[in-house]
């Protein structure tokens, strides 16, 4: 948290992690303002890895320079073996060996079947700070690159791709868009903010199912810009995450599926939770 003249507090937030305060406040405070860690899981290091590799061999594609799906593949290989952050892989329900099989089979398939369907215009697009103003003398700015997704064109205009990884990534070939409309939407201004263009197009999440047989699909997300301003009909989330910055109070949410030790690192010192 930084300051800006006497009175006014500037919170800088990574679009990344916008999601997550809807879904448990306490747990997002703890991590991305108090600056409470836990080492990740496994299964977070091989989405980390797969992000790394497709993204790699996107890249090539925007910039017009030949890269292999083979070859992007090493960016896959050495995210596992050398990761740039903590991880545990006690009690893990997957090996190193078995994550680099599964990370490889989604990868090829990502950049033989998935990759060349869209035109990509930018990936992992680093955009300029968006500034939100709380009121009460806080504002909130938001910084960050779109990670891990990808800005398309179709034939609606632009639009925004972002890959997502995990045990329940996809299902019956169509990929899991529940919770993602407020990342998505949170892009979807960013791009706006930074390029002065809109996304007219609709947003798609291309899943990739890291969990028992590996697989891949997409799924299509509409009026996620929406959601997060609000229309003159209902209020928008930014407008539910100001009162929450403004206030200092970030609701606890139990029920959440992600409330487990596992996943948050004050679940030990938590009053909410269910005992």
């Amino acid at each position: 948290m930084d300051r800006r003249g006497a009175d006014v507090n500037v919170v800088t937030v990574r679009a990344s992690s916008w999601a997550g305060l809807f879904d448990c406040g306490f747990k997002w405070q703890g991590i991305h303002l108090l600056g409470i860690k836990s080492p990740s899981s496994p299964r977070a290091l091989l989405g980390t890895a797969i992000h790394a590799s497709t993204a790699a061999f996107d890249a090539a594609r925007v910039e017009g320079y030949e890269l292999s799906a083979f070859d992007a593949a090493e960016y896959l290989v050495q995210t596992l073996q050398h990761p740039e952050f903590d991880v545990d892989w006690r009690g893990a329900d997957i090996t190193p060996r078995e994550a680099e099989a599964t990370g490889l089979t989604l990868h090829t398939r990502y950049c033989n079947e998935i990759s060349p369907r869209y035109e990509f215009v930018a990936v992992e697009l680093e955009t300029k700070p968006l500034e939100i103003d709380c009121g009460g003398g806080t504002i909130v700015r938001l910084t960050g690159t779109l990670d891990r997704a990808r800005i398309k064109r179709g034939h609606d205009g632009i639009g925004i791709a972002d890959v997502k990884t995990g045990g329940a990534a996809v299902s019956q070939g169509v990929a899991k868009t529940k919770g993602h409309r407020p990342q998505v939407g949170t892009y979807e201004l960013l791009y706006e903010h930074t390029t002065g263009q809109a996304c007219t197009a609709p947003a798609e999440i291309i899943g990739l199912k890291t969990k028992g047989k590996p697989e891949t699909g997409t799924g299509e997300i509409v009026g996620a810009r929406e959601l997060m301003v609000g229309t003159d009909e209902y209020p928008g989330l930014i407008q539910f995450a100001a009162d929450m910055f403004r206030t200092g109070l970030f609701p606890p949410n139990p029920a959440s599926p992600l409330c487990s030790e596992r996943y948050c690192p004050r679940w030990s010192a938590c009053r909410y939770r269910d005992q």
